[in-house]
């Protein structure tokens, strides 16, 4: 018999021991939105699923479910094989908590292996989610790390993260760098998948005094913040790092290594060209096309990043401590520095 578990059970259950999730919808479902931390072993595949699919709508149910049988039969022992893998309690899931979840708990259930299947699928986190953000309550205060492009904020987030303080990476969780070159090389995140990211982060760090953040825009790629938490970052305190324009640019190349995509981030200048004066624009395209980087990233900073920065900062709400430094580290330090300083971070709080 299938032992149901309810989302709230699955939640506490987590925080308590190891377990894993296992979503058992097809690759393309899983990709465009699951439970962090699960993972993937579908019953069928995309072109199965679409099959299936298919025959329920032209055919009708019960000649679906036959053919599903047909398919899944012959994948069993490897199926099985698969979850033997796993060495910690198995809650497997679906869409709404139906055939095929229930298929994949009852078989493992033959071959005695124990797991329980999340009532109400994906769909009741998703709801979950969807009601915790509608709260608009998230209590720790947010440091915001501000600055112009290339200022290293992205890193220092990072380097906080490792150290033990409480960070919120929106980029990460978007898996996008926020710029209109931001996407290439990534696999950008959907809304649902960030939200779902972004949920789990908020849970974790409900009870601490504070919060990392990195100054971003409203939209980064094609997801938005939700509206509480971008006007709580913009009444939060403000860190403006400021690096030698030559520090910058390193930092841009570091991360963006251009040299690998040169077609990709001219077709992306292409889109942002008409905003900027037609001579430079001309010439950042010819350093572009010769794959001179550096002068073409300086160009871009001094003639679309920064004029940008400056008038989308111009109103901040909230407190401004200014971080000049001659790198990313000599940044790192002089934050944790500027902190102690004014009471808010206590020397080596919340260090691993």
């Amino acid at each position: 018999m299938v032992q149901d578990i309810s989302l709230l059970e699955l939640l506490e259950k987590r925080t308590k021991q190891s377990h894993t999730l296992v979503d058992v919808r097809s690759p393309k479902e899983f990709e465009q939105g699951t439970i962090p931390g699960s993972i993937n072993i579908p019953i069928f595949t995309d072109i199965e699923r679409a099959e299936v699919g298919t025959i329920y709508k032209k055919v009708g149910p019960a000649e679906a479910k036959e053919r599903g049988l047909q398919i899944f039969s012959q994948k069993l022992p490897a199926y099985i094989q698969e979850f033997r893998k796993i060495d910690t309690s198995i809650t497997v899931f679906c869409w709404r908590g139906g055939m095929r979840s229930k298929t994949a708990a009852t078989v493992l259930g033959l071959m005695d292996i124990e797991s329980t299947r999340l009532a109400g699928g994906i769909r009741s986190y998703r709801n979950f989610v969807l009601e915790y953000l509608e709260k608009e309550t998230f209590q720790p205060e947010f440091i915001v790390l501000n600055g112009f492009t290339g200022t290293g904020k992205t890193a220092i987030l990072k380097k906080l993260a490792c150290n033990g303080y409480p960070v919120i990476d929106l980029e990460q969780m978007a898996n996008h760098r926020g710029s209109i070159f931001g996407h290439i090389g990534l696999n950008p995140s959907n809304q649902k998948r960030f939200d779902s990211l972004l949920v789990e982060k908020m849970m974790d760090y409900e009870s601490t005094p504070f919060v990392f953040v990195e100054g971003e825009s409203k939209r980064i790629g094609k997801i938005l913040i939700p509206d509480f938490l971008y006007e709580k970052k913009e009444k939060g305190l403000q860190l403006i790092i400021q690096l030698p324009i030559e520090e910058r640019v390193r930092n841009i190349l570091d991360d963006y290594q251009p040299w690998g995509s040169p077609e990709r981030f001219l077709e992306a200048f292409h889109i942002i060209k008409k905003r900027i004066h037609t001579p430079v624009a001309k010439q950042i395209g010819e350093f572009l096309n010769q794959e001179n980087y550096v002068e073409a990233t300086s160009l871009l900073l001094e003639h679309y990043y920064d004029p940008r920065y400056e008038h989308s900062t111009k109103d901040f709400i909230g407190e401004k401590i200014i971080i000049q430094a001659g790198n990313t580290e000599d940044a790192y330090n002089k934050i944790l520095e500027a902190l102690e300083t004014r009471g808010i971070l206590a020397s080596n709080q919340f260090i691993n």
